[in-house]
């Protein structure tokens, strides 16, 4: 029996793609994505991001 793929390899773009089609999907208004199931799984990817921050001196947002 064939299992899931657990791994994915997505570059920065496929994720901002991704969300930016979230987006757009959760926001017209044809009904064809449910807005809240979009909106948890944006705020699934969110929560799976890595954000850097550099270890040495202050770091200045922005």
């Amino acid at each position: 029996m064939p299992r899931y793929n657990t791994h994915f390899h997505l570059s920065i773009e496929d994720m901002d793609l991704i969300e930016t089609a979230l987006r757009q999907a959760s926001t017209e208004a044809q009904g064809a994505v449910d807005p809240r199931a979009a909106h948890d799984l944006l705020g699934r990817l969110h929560n799976q991001k890595i954000f850097y921050r550099p270890e040495d001196g202050v770091y200045i947002s922005g």
